[in-house]
């Protein structure tokens, strides 16, 4: 009987907790700098929640670590439905390439798919090749001699070109950042030679000339790019990369407020306004229920160990 009743007490307070939610701030995480799209996408859901939810919600940005730092941070935030994180690609890799104080899979609360969108493979354009095949023709004939940037070690900036290296059988020098921004800043300027990065970071570089786009990583050509060829076209049949963004809550947050917040977030995203404004950055929005992205996000971290496994993909 004494069971019976901490049962439903237990019951009853949740239910209660999560009729009164929101009762304070809301905060983001995003376990990158300010800058890329992850960002971004933080950036847009809080202000549109804060106004759907009536009360103020924060973005903070918790870089460092190869996303590990931010990661633990919201993995380890209380489960009440006022820490939220802002998930990409390298959320389903990182296990497979560290030892990480959390698990993807057990300390996490799926919310919702975000959106999807492709790499860019570009180059300076003082780089001697100006396309797939002239890259991997020079890269043999120069193992070790071109360099590439990543957002850090893990990302799916390093995973594309390792996958390309692995497939191409060519080496090149990766040189790890901490973050998207200070990479592409650095190719601007020459220092770096040719990086992978996501559409909407370098795609107003190369239509204003200051990049060279060779190839971008999805199985089929980018809106936005439609002139660029994927690398399977290019000369690598068989190479695909979906680089994939979304919203989750720590492990444990009370179900009805996950169902409020993917209600919210889902609404948010597919109004027309965001919808366009996204596209126009190389971001096809597509939203899941919660139970969608969970089965989404098992079967990419699946995916992921065995391609890291398989093509021998380390952290540097």
């Amino acid at each position: 009987m004494r069971e019976l009743l901490a049962i439903l007490l237990t019951f009853f307070s949740i239910s209660s907790f999560a009729q009164n939610w929101p009762s304070k701030p809301l905060r983001y995480i995003v376990p990158f700098p300010p800058g890329a799209f992850n960002d971004t996408l933080g950036r847009t859901i809080s202000t549109e929640l804060s106004k759907t939810l009536g009360q103020p919600m924060v973005v903070d940005n918790r870089p460092g670590g190869n996303s590990i730092i931010g990661t633990e941070a919201a993995a380890k935030s209380a489960p009440d439905g006022y820490t939220l994180f802002g998930a990409a690609l390298p959320f389903s890799v990182i296990q497979s390439l560290y030892k990480t104080p959390f698990d993807v899979t057990k300390d996490f609360a799926p919310i919702t798919l975000a959106g999807i969108s492709a790499n860019l493979l570009v180059a300076h354009p003082s780089f001697p090749a100006n396309s797939v095949k002239e890259l991997i023709d020079y890269a043999r004939r120069n193992p070790g001699r071109i360099n590439y940037g990543s957002s850090g070690n893990g990302t799916s900036v390093h995973l594309s070109m390792e996958l390309f290296k692995s497939m191409t059988k060519t080496y090149m020098l990766h040189i790890p950042y901490r973050g998207s921004a200070p990479v592409v800043t650095d190719l601007l300027a020459g220092q770096v030679d040719v990086m992978f990065d996501n559409v909407p970071n370098v795609i107003g570089h190369v239509r204003a000339g200051k990049m060279k786009a060779l190839a971008v990583s999805t199985a089929q050509r980018s809106a936005l790019a439609p002139d660029v060829p994927t690398v399977a076209e290019a000369g690598v049949p068989g190479y695909e990369l979906a680089v994939w963004f979304g919203v989750l809550a720590p492990a444990g947050t009370p179900r009805d407020i996950i169902g409020r917040l993917n209600t919210e977030i889902v609404k948010v995203l597919n109004s027309p306004d965001i919808k366009d404004r996204f596209a126009k950055q190389g971001v096809e929005v597509r939203t899941s229920t919660p139970e969608q992205f969970s089965e989404f996000l098992k079967s990419e971290v699946a995916r992921w160990a065995k391609v890291i496994k398989d093509a021998g993909i380390k952290a540097d």
